[in-house]
């Protein structure tokens, strides 16, 4: 295998289809597509800054790297990319990649992040500032994510997560087949028109969560106080085990909660409104 050490590029395509390379503390500067169509790169200690550095790259890795903010839309179309203990400021990054493993990274800026991605593993990562990231993706696996943004995982499917602080508002909308396990899911107007959504001992907070939910499960969860108006038109069955501020017109199932502020069942009801409403 080719290695480059302590080298800069600049301009169009400098590294373009290279295969089996290794990259050392190497800073890609001003350009476009330094390292696209290759394979087998492994890039350690590098900084990118050009923009579009990682197209259509195949078994590639980067272990602590940074990418600039310069470094917009830095790996779409690519297959078997790892990325190790790398900070990241580029938006619109990961777009289009299959078969994915992040792990110890750190993505600030990170809007639109991981659109239309399949089979992407992530390990104790935390993403910042993350506005419409995850959309239309498939088959993740999450362990250990710290998330902070807006509109994340709509229109996903197959999504298991775990040990995560997920604060999202809008998080989830017509996302299906979901499980969440022993994680914070904090934001306004969760999982709506989601579909076989389960939750696992998570603490729930926002307001007006899991409205016109198909299929939801709930065990052994908890709910913050500003939960309120929850379960408005969805199938749901849930154990609750604390005080829920307030349910809404939930139209099948049964809910079981250790109490609760306000059930509301008014003329908006829609059919078959037979959830079975208890405490604990």
């Amino acid at each position: 295998m080719q290695e480059i050490s302590k080298q800069d590029f600049y301009g169009e395509r400098p590294l373009f289809n290279h295969h089996q390379l290794t990259l050392k503390d190497s800073t890609i500067h001003e350009g476009e597509s330094a390292l696209k169509e290759c394979s087998d790169i492994i890039a350690e200690n590098c900084t990118f800054i050009g923009r579009y550095p990682l197209w259509h790259n195949q078994n590639s890795r980067l272990i602590n790297c940074t990418l600039t903010v310069d470094c917009r839309a830095p790996l779409w179309y690519d297959r078997g990319i790892t990325m190790i203990g790398c900070t990241s400021h580029a938006p619109k990054m990961l777009r289009e990649v299959d078969d994915t493993l992040l792990e110890h990274c750190n993505f600030e800026e990170a809007q639109e992040l991981l659109w239309k991605c399949r089979g992407i593993k992530i390990r104790d990562c935390k993403i910042s500032n993350a506005d419409y990231i995850f959309f239309n993706s498939a088959d993740l696996e999450i362990d250990g994510l710290t998330l902070q943004g807006k509109y994340s995982f709509q229109y996903c499917r197959n999504i298991h997560i775990k040990n995560s602080v997920l604060n999202t508002k809008d998080a989830f909308w017509e996302s299906s087949d979901i499980v969440i396990e022993d994680s914070q899911v904090l934001g306004e107007y969760l999982a709506w028109h989601s579909h076989n959504l389960t939750l696992v001992r998570c603490h729930i907070a926002g307001t007006q969560p899991l409205c016109y939910a198909h299929n939801l499960k709930l065990i052994d969860c908890t709910f913050d106080a500003d939960a309120d108006l929850a379960f408005e038109y969805s199938s749901v069955n849930a154990t609750i085990l604390s005080q829920v501020t307030s349910v809404k017109n939930p139209l099948t199932g049964s809910i079981k909660a250790k109490g609760y502020g306000e059930i509301i069942l008014d003329e908006n009801q829609k059919e078959p409104h037979d959830c079975v409403i208890t405490t604990l």
